[in-house]
């Protein structure tokens, strides 16, 4: 294992002038990952949240031999083949009736960008000047610039930020700020300039898993809807089971006009993004003018091994049982937020789905760059479980296979730093 300093590697979201060496993997089964030496790691937090069956499952791996047997790539425009026409067809038919179109791209923050792209020209091809963005406070969507101008400020991205198009965004709706918050997007949606509302539906993941209610997005869903502004659910994170059931909109009656994915679309194997949108945003693209069609593309869009083993992740999710281990643990976690909520070092616990969060208490504001992410993170490896702590904020998002036993023992080992 060559050293950061040998290294040719550049990794994400890492300061190399400080940072340890990376741990090695050499092999990964269902939720374990293993080092050279033999130990093993509980991948708590799913490799960044995509993996959902777990590693090595052997139905995902032969539906890529199989596929690559058949065709490994072709282009998608002007062509077309039968796995992407399945997954397209299966995504449709998974969500609201509405959604009619899937647009193929490479991963999250492409899907937002198709995403916003869509929004700007449907409002430009109709020749109605809206070109206002609304997003909430704390969000994370991607690191390409227009996933960055909707994101959070002053966080990851202020070398950038003159670069960025203007936003307008709301305050995190906390319960004592649901009703101003509302307030304040009737304000903004009535002055008819906006073109589009993007959220993470229920959850804003990389802000620290932090959570608001259905209620509450129902409602700007539909005052978004009565002032005719388009809305986004970046789904890139909350799909797939993670919130319990197939996606965060299912929890509401209020649903989007277009829906990113990614993720766990492929069950963590080969990266695709898909922005689904509705027949309303799709038409408006259609002209005898070719400059009026959606002009954007990626050389891997469609690619047929991802695709092939995207439906067999939809396959997996048809079976009872990973409907059974979500609900498992789901209930597993609800358990363990009962112990924690009244612990001395724990500010808030949040939980939905199969998502955990604990906030530790520091006596400063919650930060990403709190200096507990790194103590956290080398205590949890030293005790064979991989996560990766946004600031003062411990979560578990762990594959659907992940074991009771797994699983109460990442809840001991949470406790044991707590309390040390």
């Amino acid at each position: 294992m060559e050293s950061n300093r040998n290294s040719a590697v550049w990794p994400p979201f890492t300061q190399m002038k400080t940072a340890k060496d990376p741990l090695e993997i050499v092999r990964a089964k269902d939720a374990l990952l293993y080092d050279g030496y033999g130990k093993s790691y509980i991948d708590a937090n799913s490799s960044w949240w995509v993996n959902v069956h777990g590693h090595g499952n052997t139905y995902l791996a032969k539906s890529i031999q199989d596929q690559f047997e058949k065709v490994d790539h072709v282009l998608l425009a002007g062509v077309t083949h039968e796995k992407v026409e399945e997954l397209a067809k299966r995504v449709i038919g998974i969500l609201p009736n509405h959604f009619t179109r899937v647009f193929f791209s490479d991963d999250g923050s492409t899907a937002i960008e198709v995403a916003l792209k869509m929004v700007f020209q449907f409002w430009h091809n109709q020749g109605i000047p809206k070109r206002r963005i609304v997003a909430l406070e704390g969000a994370y969507h991607g690191d390409t610039f227009g996933a960055m101008s909707i994101g959070q400020r002053g966080y990851f991205n202020k070398p950038f930020e003159h670069l960025f198009f203007d936003v307008d965004f709301l305050e995190f709706p906390t319960k004592e700020k649901e009703i101003e918050v509302l307030l304040k997007a009737k304000e903004l949606f009535k002055t008819t300039e906006i073109a589009g509302l993007i959220v993470e539906p229920l959850v804003q993941g990389a802000a620290g898993m932090r959570m608001y209610s259905v209620g509450f997005l129902d409602k700007l869903v539909a005052l978004a809807k009565e002032n005719h502004v388009q809305v986004i659910f970046d789904e890139i994170m909350t799909g797939w089971g993670r919130t319990g059931k197939m996606f965060s909109m299912d929890h509401g009656s209020q649903k989007p006009d277009i829906v990113c994915l990614s993720k766990g679309l492929t069950g963590g194997v080969l990266p695709m993004g898909l922005t689904v949108a509705s027949d309303k945003i799709y038409e408006a693209f259609l002209h005898e003018d070719t400059t009026k069609a959606l002009l954007h593309g990626h050389s891997y869009t469609g690619n047929p091994l991802a695709c092939a083993v995207a439906c067999a992740s939809l396959d997996l999710f048809e079976k009872k049982d990973i409907w059974e281990n979500i609900d498992r643990i789901v209930e597993q976690h609800k358990r363990f937020t009962l112990r924690m909520e009244s612990h001395s070092k724990v500010s808030e616990v949040r939980q939905i789905g199969t998502i955990l969060a604990l906030e530790i208490k520091t006596g400063q504001k919650t930060s990403y760059f709190s200096s507990i992410r790194d103590e956290a993170y080398d205590f949890f490896i030293e005790n064979g479980i991989l996560l990766r702590p946004l600031g003062n904020v411990i979560f578990l998002n762990p594959p659907y296979c992940t074991t009771d036993e797994q699983l109460a023992y990442c809840y001991e080992k949470i406790e044991d730093f707590l309390n040390r």
